[in-house]
């Protein structure tokens, strides 16, 4: 469900005291919002800080011919629709990657909704596809069992992934919008002061030591950012969105 019996859960029954708290998923919850019936928006949540933000990278298995953007966008345009390509599901993260990409560089592939990251993971594996779209993280883990093509974000990773390029160093205009921010957010009707509260402590909680180095360990990159920075990227993704998933089903 991609968090949405959570979140629908959350947005219409949680506590408005502070006393319950949720994990949001950036593109995730906004493009559920937009694509379907869904209890929550971003008018009806509120951000408290954000600890994390995991980008997706296009892969290949180990054994492609495909060495970089590049190599994937040439085989596309000469055989339009050919180039399967996995990703976790609908409307999240990876999709969301792949549709910027398909715009971007003016091609056709074929998208294959795995039903979750790691089934995603296998079929990249066990080449029952050509390409796929995955977490940076997971990617990570995988070390040389596959090859990692292109980071969708509009910096390299220099602490997990320092050689591999971004899209837009590879000439593709994919920027951060496909990227996994993550945080902790509270129910619209919530007192202020409480936000205020949790937006101070919650941030500084994210910078302790002890959180990086668990961060660290498993290949995701802590990315904190406050409460007001949320609210402004909250809103930069929701026209972006709107544009992108339109007219789709």
């Amino acid at each position: 469900a991609g968090g949405q019996k959570g979140w629908n859960w959350f947005a219409s029954k949680a506590s408005t005291d502070g006393h319950q708290l949720a994990a949001y998923n950036v593109p995730h919850f906004i493009a559920q919002s937009i694509k379907f019936d869904t209890k929550y928006n971003i008018n009806n949540l509120e951000p408290v800080a954000n600890w994390g933000a995991d980008p997706a990278v296009l892969i290949v298995p180990k054994d492609s011919p495909f060495n970089s953007v590049s190599d994937v966008v040439a085989h596309a345009k000469a055989n339009p629709g050919t180039i399967t390509v996995s990703g976790a599901g609908l409307y999240v993260g990876h999709h969301i990657a792949h549709l910027q990409f398909e715009r971007a560089a003016d091609i056709k592939l074929k998208y294959i909704p795995a039903g979750g990251g790691v089934k995603a993971m296998k079929m990249v594996l066990g080449n029952q596809v050509m390409a796929g779209f995955n977490n940076l993280s997971d990617a990570y883990r995988q070390g040389d069992r596959i090859k990692i093509l292109g980071v969708a974000d509009n910096q390299r990773e220099e602490m997990f992934l320092p050689d591999v390029p971004t899209f837009k160093e590879q000439g593709v205009d994919v920027d951060d919008s496909s990227v996994n921010f993550r945080g902790i957010m509270a129910r619209k009707g919530t007192p202020q002061e409480v936000i205020d509260f949790l937006a101070e402590r919650v941030h500084l909680m994210f910078q302790d030591q002890k959180v990086a180095k668990k961060m660290k360990a498993g290949g995701s990159p802590l990315r904190i950012m406050t409460r007001d920075e949320v609210l402004a990227m909250w809103a930069e993704r929701q026209p972006y969105l709107e544009d992108l998933l339109k007219g789709l089903d």
